[in-house]
């Protein structure tokens, strides 16, 4: 009954996000389906917003290499994947299906959506690490980051099963204290409706209906009134033991739903408030750690701006929806505004720190590192505009000069960080292995395999602008030259 019930709402889920992929997508049997790859390949492309490899037929080799992209994809996500084969998935192997998609539905959907809950309800995830560490206890936390991964599992649970206590208790005696039995006479479904959408339901009313009635009027107001797809049918929850993994895959839906709501003003304010305290204390923080270790090796002060930024990047994440809001400068308040100048303010001396940190790797490593920022800002500059074409012409040409200039030190540079001998006269590492191993990754990752792109525009505009000129040339030629040689002899000349 268990697998049952969870393949009918894996797979309604499935629907409810494929109905974004272009063209949109049905599944009529997960099991079958699944065995091509190709269904795996399309939910993770409009779950992450990447374009992700595939082959495009569908023998027994191009399906198991899809499936192998999809793994390796979610792998690079850092998601465990235990006993998750490639050969059970090509056989539909039920109860290992089951367990790829439920990673995929609680990493992109469940855990996404709890993440901004975490603080709020003081939760031991990556975001809500407290923001007055000191840098010895930064230092520390990095040996703490193998388990933050499943610490975090567990709160994203947690802080989802928090979240409808809340919606629910602002009803009286409406009690949820699992995703099992609680959710058995639908009142709890009921009263977060009501609590998202005052008006919608009847709360007393329920009372007095049994169970099934009152879960086929919350799964039929929740579909019709807030768009949240129909992912149970009553006789999968009025049971003595409900789906867990299928009943939180439905709630994430009305939390998705509450995510979506207009905010009042009341609630920003207080946020860019608490985004502020925020940003006060991680410059306090900086300025401190800069003064702590302005006499340490270069060592021990990439070591700790690495802590730092650990815990920095962990930190924010409850506050990057209002950090990164999309407002105009003219939408903003007093308050978002000085809160977006101190973001800032922070990021320019975070950057500035990095910097300087280039700056002193020791020798030769300091040429590597600035000649590697050199090429990735030609990289990262915008092309040309076409329109133009003999002028656009020119720019590339000077693009593509300095770019092989510079790939013309390419293979020393790469000699040199293979045989950089990573340690001073008292065998003491001189550089943090992280950073050299970003180097490296760097080199061979954005360099070596550069994009086309420059080269391709290049040629397309020259095409174009040949193209441009000799249709000019053929409506000014339009009256007749003589023998056909003639007018070939004419056109080469040009």
């Amino acid at each position: 009954q268990r697998e049952f019930t969870q393949k009918k709402t894996f797979t309604s889920w499935i629907n409810s996000i494929l109905a974004k992929h272009t063209p949109p997508y049905v599944v009529s049997d997960l099991y079958t389906e699944i065995q091509q790859g190709h269904l795996l390949l399309d939910l993770l492309e409009v779950l992450s917003g990447q374009h992700l490899p595939r082959e495009k037929g569908r023998n027994t080799f191009q399906c198991r290499s899809n499936i192998e992209n999809a793994l390796t994809f979610l792998k690079s996500r850092s998601l465990k994947l235990i006993n998750i084969h490639v050969a059970d998935i090509i056989e539909g192997k039920p109860s290992i299906v089951l367990g790829l998609i439920w990673t995929i539905i609680f990493h992109f959907h469940i855990e996404e959506l709890a993440r901004t809950l975490a603080c709020t309800y003081n939760q031991p995830s990556p975001a809500c690490s407290s923001a007055v560490e000191s840098s010895s206890k930064a230092s520390r936390s990095a040996k703490k980051s193998a388990k933050i991964k499943e610490r975090w599992k567990v709160s994203a649970t947690k802080a989802l099963l928090l979240w409808a206590k809340e919606q629910c208790s602002l009803h009286g005696s409406v009690s949820v204290t699992d995703f099992k039995s609680s959710w058995r006479s639908g009142v709890a479904f009921l009263a977060i409706i009501q609590t998202l959408r005052p008006g919608l339901v009847d709360l007393e009313k329920a009372k007095a209906r049994s169970n099934k009635e009152n879960l086929k009027e919350a799964f039929r107001i929740a579909e019709l009134e807030l768009n949240i797809p129909r992912l149970l049918e009553p006789e999968d929850v009025d049971v003595v033991n409900p789906d867990e993994k299928s009943i939180m895959t439905y709630v994430a839906q009305f939390l998705q739903y509450s995510k979506n709501l207009p905010e009042s003003e009341e609630d920003m304010q207080e946020k860019v408030r608490e985004a502020m305290g925020w940003l006060a204390v991680q410059e306090k923080k900086l300025a401190k750690l800069l003064v702590e270790i302005e006499k340490e090796t270069y060592y021990q002060k990439y070591k700790e701006m690495m802590s730092f930024m650990e815990t920095f990047n962990q930190e924010k994440i409850p506050f990057l929806p209002v950090l990164s809001s999309k407002r105009g400068e003219d939408e903003l308040s007093e308050d978002q505004q000085q809160m977006r100048e101190e973001w800032d303010k922070v990021i320019s001396q975070i950057n500035e720190w990095k910097a300087k940190l280039d700056q002193m790797l020791p020798s030769p490593l300091d040429r590597i590192e600035a000649w590697l920022q050199e090429v990735e800002r030609l990289q990262a500059e915008d092309l040309p505009d076409l329109q133009d074409p003999f002028k656009a012409m020119s720019v590339f040409r000077e693009i593509i000069v300095i770019f092989k200039s510079l790939m013309d030190c390419f293979d020393s540079h790469l000699d040199t960080l293979q045989s950089f001998k990573n340690e001073d006269e008292k065998n003491m590492p001189l550089v943090l292995p992280e950073k050299l191993e970003e180097m490296k990754r760097r080199l061979f990752s954005n360099i070596r395999s550069t994009n086309p792109n420059t080269f391709l525009e290049y040629h397309y505009g020259l095409c174009s602008a040949i193209a441009n000129e000799m249709k000019l040339k053929l409506n000014i030629w339009d009256v007749k030259y003589g023998a056909k040689e003639s007018v070939e002899s004419l056109l080469e000349n040009w």
